[in-house]
């Protein structure tokens, strides 16, 4: 194998110093563009390329965002990030992807590996998990790198989010399901100590008692956002007393599993039992019985996460201004709890 070039080699070939190459190929205005161009065609010829992680240290700058997310085979953040690329690579920023898996310790390696990647920004929705981490997003503010939390965030002082009023999602569906005349109206919530799946919890307290509903603590079940774990919560509810007739999931694929279960049990929808998730996920507009949901705008989600990111890096000073985007959530009404319109 060949040597790696070097600015010396470019140096040494065309009788200038070293200092000239570096400022040539770093457009400083002190050279001539007639010896920019000449060190440029130069380095081309000989198959030389910058050390970019070099670069972003002289310069602070690496042109590398990282994007931190649960897992990435989920429509909901693969349309984020897409939003995230489609903003921020017309500015020259390139994307690199990591995935929690809802591990704290992964988090944690993935926030402490981007800053070693030198990064000049990191966009992220924690993971489910409730132990603290503090540390890690401190290191990331010590080191003056901005941080946006999108969908799922924690408060932290100067640290901007996006997300979407998930308690209007969760009131807006509940009420739904109360005009749809379901009077028994089950929640399927996620870990609470996350603020998403507690505001949709919360909405959905509010719209029962707003409408003269008694709250029943046993109709509510902490489940995964997973098809088995649905199932096995309409199992639970189904063994109640009095059993619910409908059921609002934080989670659409939660509520896929709840659909499949009433089914074997021969329990008919929407006329015996409705039921609403959230995400709109693909799949629930293309079923047979499709799937009411709460759609999170993703890939606006994305791109506004994005904007934040572009606004604070543009600032000269450094006082960063802690900025909280709220998107509106969109209920799309469809079979599966729709008594009237289909």
């Amino acid at each position: 194998m060949s040597e790696k070039v070097t600015i010396y080699d470019i140096a040494e070939k065309l009788n200038i110093t070293a200092a000239t190459v570096s400022r040539a190929l770093n457009n400083n205005p002190k050279i001539k563009e007639s010896t920019r161009e000449l060190v440029i065609k130069t380095a081309a010829s000989m198959n030389y390329k910058q050390n970019k992680l070099a670069l972003a240290l002289k310069s602070g700058r690496s042109n590398n965002i990282g994007v931190i997310v649960p897992r990435i085979d989920s429509n909901f953040f693969a349309s984020v990030i897409r939003g995230i690329e489609e903003e921020l690579h017309p500015h020259g920023y390139q994307v690199i992807i990591c995935q929690t898996h809802e591990s704290k310790k992964r988090e944690n390696e993935n926030l402490y590996t981007l800053i070693d990647a030198q990064v000049d920004g990191i966009l992220m929705s924690v993971t489910d998990v409730t132990d603290e981490n503090d540390g890690a997003f401190q290191n990331v503010l010590q080191k003056n790198v901005p941080l946006i939390f999108f969908d799922r965030s924690k408060h932290i002082d100067g640290v901007s989010s996006v997300t979407i009023n998930d308690f209007r999602g969760g009131y807006l569906t509940t009420k739904h399901l109360i005009n749809e005349g379901c009077r028994h109206i089950a929640h399927f919530s996620g870990d609470q100590s996350l603020e998403i799946f507690k505001n949709r919890f919360l909405g959905y307290k509010q719209a029962l008692l707003d409408h003269g509903i008694e709250f029943k603590e046993e109709y509510v079940i902490r489940t995964k956002s997973s098809v088995e774990a649905g199932k096995e919560a309409v199992d639970k509810l189904l063994q109640l007393e009095t059993p619910p007739d409908a059921i609002f999931s934080s989670s659409d694929f939660a509520a896929l599993g709840a659909i499949q279960e009433l089914k074997e049990r021969n329990i008919s929808i929407p006329n015996e039992f409705c039921v609403a998730g959230f995400s709109n996920e693909p799949f629930t507009k293309f079923m047979e019985l499709s799937i009411t949901s709460v759609d999170q705008s993703p890939l606006e989600m994305g791109k506004m996460s994005a904007r934040v990111f572009l606004e604070q890096v543009d600032k000269t000073d450094t006082i960063k201004i802690e900025k909280k985007v709220v998107l509106a959530p969109e209920l799309h009404i469809r079979k599966s709890s729709s008594r009237t319109n289909f």
